[in-house]
C-alpha cells in the first residue's frame, strides 16, 4: 500500500487545486491572496460587469504579478543570463585568436 501525502487547496468551502508538494500549495494560495485583493480594485474601474470576467482578470494580474510590477515600473526586469554567457565566449575567442597570431 502506497502513502501519498497531497496538499489541497480550499477557498470559500471548494476545494480549488490538490498539489504534491507544499511550496506549490503555498504559492498557488498566495496567488489565491493576490486575486482576491486586487477584485474590490479591478470591479471600482466598472470595466467587467460579468463577475466571472472579473475573477478571470484579478487571477491573471495575480498570477503575472512580476510582469505587472515592471510594466508599473516598480521592478527592474532581469537581465537575460544569455547574454553573459555570449560575452565570455567572446572574450574566451578573442584570447584564443591572440594567441594564434602569437603562434604564428
Amino acid at each position: 500500500m502506497a502513502v501519498v501525502t497531497q496538499y489541497v487547496v480550499i477557498r470559500d468551502g471548494a476545494e480549488k487545486m490538490t498539489f504534491t508538494s507544499k511550496a506549490e500549495a503555498d504559492a498557488h494560495d498566495k496567488i489565491l491572496d493576490m486575486a482576491e485583493a486586487l477584485n474590490p480594485l479591478i470591479k471600482d474601474s466598472e470595466l467587467f460587469t460579468d463577475e466571472q470576467q472579473l475573477e478571470d482578470m484579478a487571477l491573471f494580474l495575480a498570477k503575472e504579478r512580476e510582469n505587472v510590477l515592471i510594466a508599473l515600473g516598480a521592478k527592474k526586469p532581469k537581465k537575460p543570463k544569455t547574454e553573459k554567457v555570449s560575452a565570455e565566449k567572446v572574450e574566451s575567442s578573442k584570447s584564443n585568436d591572440k594567441a594564434s597570431s602569437k603562434a604564428a
